[in-house]
């Protein structure tokens, strides 16, 4: 039985125990597949509410239906948590897009700055519209969404990648204040 790292954040926000049995599942599921309880899990497990509402809302965004591929989330959540200079999500998400991608150097130029990798002309205007959401969203104007319009990006795409990218910039802004650190295993992965 999977047990949650009780010091996944600064903050003393023990786990719930014993877990209700639904999110004990969701543990054991997560250790199962990833070998691993991400520590975001671990921090949001004091509280099966809002663990509830984080995981609905993360798996609608970066698992949901979507014209977006699940390595174009995970290179958003990259370029954001960059912006951000979030410790853990750069470490978490740009493993994932080390494993989606199979190019560790991808994982790394997105974490370091996305305008040095080699991307096509969508994914790179892609992300140069999450990243002005994150650095002044008061700034978006029909023309940033005309831009996507015109690489082929649906307005339901453009929703999309900014949900990604809000969902971020709100996960970037917990993980920082609470001092969340990733799991160890994602530094060494997919290298």
């Amino acid at each position: 039985m999977a047990k949650p790292n009780p010091n996944a954040t600064a903050l003393d926000l023990p786990p719930l125990d014993p877990l209700p049995e639904a999110t004990q599942k969701y543990f054991d599921i997560c250790d199962e597949k990833l070998g691993m309880i991400p520590n975001v899990l671990a921090a949001y497990a004091f509280d099966a509410d809002k663990l509830n509402a984080f995981t609905a809302m993360y798996n609608d965004v970066m698992l949901g239906d979507s014209n977006l591929s699940k390595l174009e989330r995970e290179m958003i959540a990259v370029a954001v948590s960059a912006v951000n200079r979030c410790f853990y999500c750069l470490t978490a998400h740009g493993q994932a897009v080390r494993a989606l991608s199979g190019d560790p150097k991808l994982g790394e130029m997105l974490v370091m700055n996305y305008r040095v990798a080699d991307l096509d002309p969508r994914q790179r205007a892609m992300l140069d519209f999450a990243v002005k959401m994150t650095e002044a969203s008061h700034r978006i104007e029909e023309a940033d969404r005309q831009a996507l319009r015109d690489l082929g990006f649906t307005d339901r795409d453009i929703w999309d990648i900014a949900a990604v990218a809000g969902f971020f910039n709100m996960t970037n802004r917990m993980a920082s204040a609470t001092d969340m650190r990733p799991n160890d295993d994602y530094h060494a992965l997919n290298r």
